[in-house]
């Protein structure tokens, strides 16, 4: 048997195999009027393709809780009711394939206002339409972004009843699967980290205080979210600053304890995205060793992530419990059918969607 496609069960769902989808910004939704961060028919094809193509879970993009915590103006959103009301379309359609429907709930914090990365990516001017970001401190991403606004308390207080009440959206929209974005640079990650955090208040300083927005908020959404029903958390385990005060793997493994405590049930982990031009190592699965350590040193189930390419790599990934699942972003890209490639390459029986069967035969 292939560990790869072995199911796995969190509280009482069961995901059918270890191969996820990651959730990527696609920057395709409406940017106008009251469609605004509704998902379009291009996000049907692209999930549902992927659900279609055999992943066992199927990611949405980060999804913004509030208009000033988007990427940019073609993010997804969650809320208002109209947005839930096109995410509602996406997940009937990701699980009626059999996969399992999951979103993440994300707020970009000082990395917002930017246009997409396929015009260059580069903050929105006032004529474009940007807005003010916010953050954990006055300190900006980097020379080009504006500077923040710095968060207040009662303002922080809002972002977390913010992440609650999108995932209420996400669970009346069908997802079955809700991951709060601490990662990337974005404003959970941006808090947790001292390269971005520079308070003195209850949200600074040491390690209780830089994590106590991402604690509030996992309490928040699993407090929302059913007890038989798990909740994620993606991490950046490093800044990748080895040489001088950042968030590190060792704070990464700190966190998932508290978030273990707290209900959450799988830590994603990726790496980077609060420092720009950080020095990474992009060798193939070079993430998976922060995955491992995690999982191994705090007890919580994790994915990995990050050049996972080829089938045997994954299943390696899987069956020697460096991480419980993989999440494949650009692979998927290439080729949403990849999980189906995999199981022929394993030799593990899959079937074929069978509007595809002449196609495929009896190779597949």
């Amino acid at each position: 048997m292939s560990a790869l496609f072995e199911p796995l069960t969190l509280r009482s769902l069961t995901i059918p195999n270890r191969i996820w989808l990651s959730p990527m910004c696609m920057y395709s939704a409406a940017s106008e009027g009251p469609e605004t961060g509704v998902a379009t028919d291009f996000h049907l094809a692209h999930l549902g393709s992927r659900a279609a193509g055999g992943a066992g879970l199927v990611m949405v993009e980060a999804t913004g809780v509030t208009p000033e915590g988007r990427i940019s103006p073609w993010d997804l959103g969650l809320w208002n009711e109209r947005q839930q009301e096109g995410l509602a379309r996406v997940a009937a359609l990701i699980a009626r394939h059999g996969a399992v429907p999951a979103i993440q709930l994300a707020h970009a914090g000082r990395k917002a206002a930017t246009d997409k990365p396929g015009r260059g990516g580069a903050p929105l001017t006032a004529e474009q339409g940007a807005w003010r970001p916010v953050g954990p401190s006055a300190l900006a991403f980097d020379p080009e972004h504006q500077v923040p606004a710095e968060l207040t308390e009662a303002q922080i207080a809002a972002v977390v009843e913010d992440f609650a009440a999108a995932a209420r959206r996400a669970l009346a929209a069908g997802f079955q699967v809700v991951e709060v974005h601490g990662a990337h640079g974005y404003l959970v990650h941006e808090f947790l980290s001292p390269v971005s955090n520079h308070r003195t208040d209850g949200y600074g300083g040491d390690f209780a205080g830089r994590s106590r927005l991402a604690r509030e908020v996992a309490t928040a959404v699993r407090a929302v979210w059913p007890a038989d029903l798990p909740v994620f958390f993606r991490v950046s385990a490093t800044d990748w600053l080895p040489d001088a005060p950042s968030w590190t793997v060792e704070e990464s493994v700190l966190l998932a304890k508290e978030l273990q405590a707290i209900g959450v049930d799988l830590v994603d982990v990726s790496t980077g995205g609060n420092v720009p031009h950080a020095k990474i190592t992009g060798e193939p699965g070079y993430q998976v060793p922060f995955a491992e350590r995690i999982r191994r040193e705090s007890g919580l189930p994790v994915n990995a992530v990050g050049l996972i390419t080829d089938a045997a790599q994954a299943e390696a990934i899987v069956a020697e419990g460096r991480a419980d699942a993989v999440m494949l972003g650009r692979e998927l890209l290439r080729d949403p059918y990849w999980p189906l490639h995999a199981a022929r390459e394993l030799g593990v029986p899959r079937n074929w969607p069978a509007q595809y069967g002449f196609a495929v035969g009896p190779r597949g």
